[in-house]
């Protein structure tokens, strides 16, 4: 029987808890779903899709069957939408931080903001481990946080449109600073990149193009100069101070900060697990995506075993056998008459 959003002593009570919100975390909520199982899904970053959302958004996929080209972020909004019927319950922003069994043989997950979770399975999907900004050493950045889209200080893009007619100020010099320079320069009122030294770290091709644009007076080039201070009122932004080696300052006008410098990544409290761990990686048997602990399987780019491909085609597969290990575990009295979709259908969103 599906356990959904039960509240109990203040824990609630899932069948499953998916940790990691990204492509194959996803899917294995639409193939548990199909399996009449519940889903919690648990993410550090503040929006689902994990490095497709994280560091490639509007970058295109050519290698997902059926699609010979898609968005990053198409992708994720399909996989949203497909897991929607559902109604998966995420929990984003937070992470992970202790892991045990209770005495009904079920799995208590705790998070860094108090979830608490009762789950009757773990389905471990974290990718390359967890994500975080890193974040400049400004003061007082934290008020600028979190204040909606196009305002405030953002360290991802979710969506390109809620830019539009903003003054953007763009820090840092790799691939995801000079492919959003470009991208938002068609429909911001202003954009700016600021970088410590005249070389970027980007696809020659990108840098090209951001110099064209420079000197058709598009983009403001801010070099060598890094960040200093930021200003504004009731977490509204509307300045950015910039300083050089030689201390001259300067101050951007700006709504957004976008501080691209790279995102933190390390599997956390998951060491801490007591799961078989082979250089970081979760060890699964591939014919269940099972740990070697009861009721725990992995998915995705966090395990490893035998032939392992790191590719999103191998998650979906992947995420649907620990769906089914998932169901064989929960209900391991009843047989499974197995449907395909187009004979079973699914739930109205």
């Amino acid at each position: 029987m599906s356990k959904m959003n039960n509240l109990k002593n203040g824990i609630t009570e899932t069948d499953v808890c998916v940790i990691g919100a990204g492509p194959a975390g996803l899917f294995s909520v639409f193939e548990c779903g199909m399996l009449k199982m519940s889903c919690h899904v648990i993410d550090s970053l503040d929006a689902i899709g994990g490095q497709l959302s994280a560091l490639y958004p509007e970058k295109p996929i050519y290698d997902i069957p059926g699609f010979p080209k898609v968005l990053a972020a198409d992708l994720v909004f399909g996989l949203e939408a497909q897991a929607a019927p559902f109604k998966p319950v995420y929990h984003l922003n937070q992470q992970v931080v202790n892991l045990s069994r209770n005495q009904d043989n079920r799995w208590i997950v705790k998070t860094s903001k108090g979830t608490l979770l009762n789950a009757g399975a773990v389905i471990i999907a974290a990718g390359v481990g967890a994500f975080g900004p890193n974040r400049p050493p400004l003061e007082g950045i934290e008020a600028f946080e979190g204040q909606g889209p196009g305002v405030g200080v953002h360290y991802l893009v979710k969506r390109r449109e809620d830019f539009r007619g903003k003054r953007v100020v763009i820090a840092g010099g790799g691939d995801s600073a000079v492919d959003w320079a470009l991208s938002l320069a068609k429909i911001t009122k202003s954009v700016s990149i600021v970088h410590r030294r005249p070389k970027f770290r980007a696809a020659p091709d990108s840098v090209s193009k951001l110099h064209a644009l420079v000197d058709d007076g598009i983009v403001d080039l801010v070099i060598p100069f890094q960040l200093a201070g930021i200003e504004g009122v009731d977490g509204r932004l509307t300045m950015v101070n910039v300083i050089d080696l030689d201390s001259n300052k300067r101050s951007l006008k700006a709504d957004v900060l976008l501080p691209f410098f790279g995102l933190t990544q390390n599997i956390g409290p998951i060491a801490d697990w007591g799961l078989n761990l082979d250089h970081n990686f979760i060890t699964v048997e591939q014919k269940t995506m099972s740990t070697d602990k009861q009721g725990i399987f992995g998915i995705g780019d966090i395990i490893t075993y035998p032939g392992k491909l790191k590719l999103i085609v191998n998650g979906f597969a992947e995420a649907a056998t620990a769906a089914h290990s998932v169901r064989a575990y929960l209900n391991p009295d009843e047989e499974l008459h197995f449907e395909y979709s187009t004979t079973k259908g699914i739930p109205p969103a």
